[in-house]
């Protein structure tokens, strides 16, 4: 019996450092407290006496349909089980996760006076890939078992794109960007040029927030896939110009150069190599071209409209 609580809530490293600002801050005087707390724990190793001391604490992750019985049915589900047990190999010590945290807290309040660190609990999902990370203001779940690792068995049947983001590493850029959404003013606008800015936008935040976390780890790339695109910039751009993309509005071209897939969408024999969302890492240096050439802040730079960023970024690919 399964029972989910998603639906509740050395090139690459040359590039991830030269071709950003120095973004290291001093954050060591930031007061960003929050709290982290093992409901997968708790939850798990419940009994039948110890369910409703559980439930009291964490009532958000009871709703009504799931009663005792069907709660402590999943408890004891063997796959249930193995899927905790199996977590815990990996999760048991979770110091890494909490000094990243906490490291994380102070970079957006250092950028954000306004921010206020978010009680993080730790649950299991069932490995929902799309439910990773909630966030909602005062609370953060993150799902563990979404962290296991590329080549741990339970991802057998992930395609490699999706399992280059399983890694442990990989989890605080997740909980960045459940950050990052809600600090970006949306984008109403249909242009394909509106939206890879507003992605820029997103990622320019990830520059600032996880200043020592590599450039492919904040898009979510391999390495082959980000050398790929340092190499091809160039080529990128001007296919986006020949083909008069920047400007249209043609929905189909978020799936082809935006969302999440394995490969971008030029319609050539040599697509396959190519990362997707190739459009938001082009935004992302339009961005940071930008803010290297004009003098404005983290806060500053989320207020402006795509075309001032765009006129004055004076962007220009590399060769």
């Amino acid at each position: 019996m399964r029972f989910s609580f998603a639906h509740l809530m050395v090139f690459v490293l040359f590039f991830s450092c030269s071709n950003k600002n120095n973004l290291k801050v001093d954050v060591s005087s930031v007061d960003a407290p929050f709290s982290l707390q093992r409901f997968d724990i708790e939850f798990y190793t419940a009994n039948e006496k110890t369910l409703q001391s559980v439930k009291n604490k964490y009532p958000y992750l009871f709703p009504a349909l799931l009663t005792d019985s069907l709660a402590l049915a999943k408890i004891n589900d063997p796959q249930e089980q193995d899927l905790f047990k199996k977590s815990q190999l990996v999760f048991k010590n979770i110091s890494k996760v909490d000094n990243s945290l906490s490291w994380l807290f102070k970079h957006v309040k250092y950028y954000d006076s306004q921010f206020s660190s978010p009680d993080v609990v730790t649950i299991l999902s069932n490995i929902d890939y799309d439910h990773r990370v909630i966030y909602a203001d005062s609370l953060l779940l993150i799902s563990l078992d979404a962290y296991l690792g590329k080549n741990h068995p339970f991802y057998a049947d992930f395609p490699a794109y999706i399992k280059q983001n399983t890694t442990k590493s990989h989890l605080i850029v997740d909980v960045a960007n459940s950050i990052i959404t809600k600090q970006v003013p949306k984008n109403t606008k249909r242009r394909f040029l509106d939206h890879i800015i507003y992605e820029g936008k997103k990622m320019k935040c990830l520059d600032f927030y996880l200043p020592e976390v590599t450039d492919h780890e904040k898009i979510g790339y391999s390495s082959d896939k980000l050398t790929w695109a340092v190499e091809n910039e160039e080529s990128v751009w001007m296919y986006f110009m020949d083909k008069n993309i920047l400007f249209s509005t043609q929905q189909k071209l978020r799936q082809r150069f935006i969302e999440n897939a394995p490969f971008s969408k030029f319609y050539t024999t040599e697509d396959s190599l190519s990362p997707g969302r190739i459009g938001v890492w082009l935004g992302w240096q339009i961005v940071t071209s930008y803010m290297k050439h004009n003098d404005v802040s983290l806060q500053e730079l989320l207020k402006k409209d795509t075309d001032e960023i765009f006129k004055n970024s004076k962007y220009k690919p590399k060769k």
